[in-house]
């Protein structure tokens, strides 16, 4: 041991000295220092990693800002989280980052989560603890790993409420845990004022209509969109509209600019398929040809060879000069030389056929693929379109309602009701609230003016 060096480990590292020996390993482009996975994350690490170790994990999470914490919350369409992955490798005592699973997700419109490696599963209605110990699972049992990895799952974006009526600022807003009626009211900016009501009233009525108007044509232009996505995915070249939209004077145009996308993608699939078919029948007629040069070159071979038999014996008993009979021989050896070049070609040729088919596989795996993530988001928009035209319908009604027009003669702001539009196993229904009544993600709060006594 030189002067100054460090003794050897005892065992009992030091914080600082784990610090230090943990800085070089990386977990993705992040030192593992610089970038734990949160509480949640470390304490299901703990029964597999050293006590220090797991002491060391345990207080850098508790370090670092956290979202908000997801508790029993149930998940749904259009929540976002953020799932990292890793595993502990014991022999070498350093992460293994999953970096092509870390990252953001959306569940879709249908409730369904989609993982590489894992694929689709279920979400909806699930905890973003079942939902990490699914991936766990799933990873270990696809992968055949003998120890399960350690999945955090965390709310990246919870879905959206919407409030409307009597309300300052009506709208669509972030959710966050436990909301309730009376603080949905407060996000919206509070109870609209008595002497805002006159003006604000033909405001809104006339902002809700010309919203309602935006929000209803692009409901349609994302149906009409669904249904020309379907007909690509079938390889169809025309669709057909829902039945609940035709007749729509605004339909044509529409329909006509999808068509034309259409068209457009089933053509150029079918230029490319038709270019590789024509490439594989040039190869094919390649590589008769060249069997029919082999079965000629081989003919040429045993008569060259039956010339080199002929002539050995003479050659043998001295009749004839032996140059004689090695020009026979090598004439017999570069005429077996070119078969096996033909062949050759013909290897070659059969692998460019294969290619070709492949690139024809690979051409249609890559539009189906897009249009599948495309009709997803499609779905995603359409939802979202419905739930804004339902939302402009509310508050057209409410701006319309006779309540709202006693209450500007009034001298004291009436009584207000609420309720709540919640979706539930896919039925929507309408219940009434109070102040203290919970909120959940995706409903759509109603805030009206009790009707007046003389109504």
């Amino acid at each position: 041991m030189t002067d100054g060096a460090a003794p050897p480990d005892s065992g009992q590292a030091s914080g600082s000295d784990l610090i230090g020996r943990m800085g070089p390993k990386r977990i993705g482009n992040v030192h593992l220092t610089k970038d734990l996975f949160g509480l949640s994350f470390a304490c299901s690490l703990i029964s597999r990693t050293p006590a220090r170790v797991a002491g060391f994990l345990l207080a850098a999470s508790l370090a670092m800002p956290q979202l908000a914490a997801a508790g029993d919350y149930q998940l749904g369409p259009l929540d976002k989280l953020n799932i990292r992955v890793a595993e502990w490798q014991t022999v070498d005592g350093t992460f293994r980052d999953w970096s092509a699973i870390n990252g953001e997700y959306s569940i879709g419109p249908g409730g369904t989560l989609s993982v590489p490696f894992v694929g689709d599963m279920q979400a909806a209605g699930k905890t973003t603890a079942e939902i990490a110990s699914a991936i766990g699972l799933a990873l270990q049992r696809k992968l055949a790993l003998p120890d399960k990895p350690e999945a955090s799952v965390q709310m990246a974006q919870f879905r959206p409420f919407y409030i409307s009526g009597e309300v300052q600022n009506p709208g669509q807003f972030p959710f966050v845990p436990d909301l309730t009626v009376l603080k949905a009211v407060s996000i919206a900016g509070g109870i609209r004022r008595n002497a805002d009501y006159g003006p604000q009233i033909e405001k809104d009525l006339i902002t809700a209509k010309g919203s309602y108007d935006i929000y209803d044509d692009q409901r349609l232009r994302l149906m009409v969109k669904r249904a020309r996505i379907d007909a690509d995915l079938a390889g169809k070249t025309t669709f057909e509209v829902p039945q609940e939209i035709q007749g729509d004077s605004r339909l044509p145009t529409i329909v006509a600019d999808e068509t034309a996308i259409l068209v457009s993608d089933q053509k150029s699939l079918k230029l490319k398929l038709d270019a590789l078919d024509q490439l594989k029948g040039v190869l094919q007629s390649e590589i008769e040809s060249l069997q029919k040069k082999i079965a000629n070159q081989q003919k040429q071979v045993d008569l060259a060879e039956q010339q080199a038999n002929s002539i050995g014996p003479l050659a043998q008993k001295g009749l004839i000069a032996n140059a004689r009979l090695l020009s026979s021989q090598q004439t017999v050896t570069d005429l077996q030389g070119k078969i096996l070049d033909y062949e050759t070609a013909i290897l070659t040729a059969k692998q460019s056929i294969s290619k070709a088919e492949q690139d024809a596989i690979d051409a249609r795996n890559t539009l189906g693929s897009s249009l599948t993530a495309d009709r997803q988001q499609t779905e995603a928009n359409l939802n979202e379109a419905a739930l804004r035209v339902g939302m402009q319908k509310g508050l057209i009604a409410q701006a319309s309602d006779p309540a709202t027009t006693a209450a500007l003669t009034g001298s004291q702001e009436p009584p207000l009701l609420y309720s709540l539009v919640r979706v539930a196993d896919g039925k929507t229904s309408e219940i009434e609230a109070k102040e203290d009544t919970p909120v959940l993600p995706g409903d759509v709060i109603k805030v009206k003016l009790a009707p007046t006594a003389s109504q």
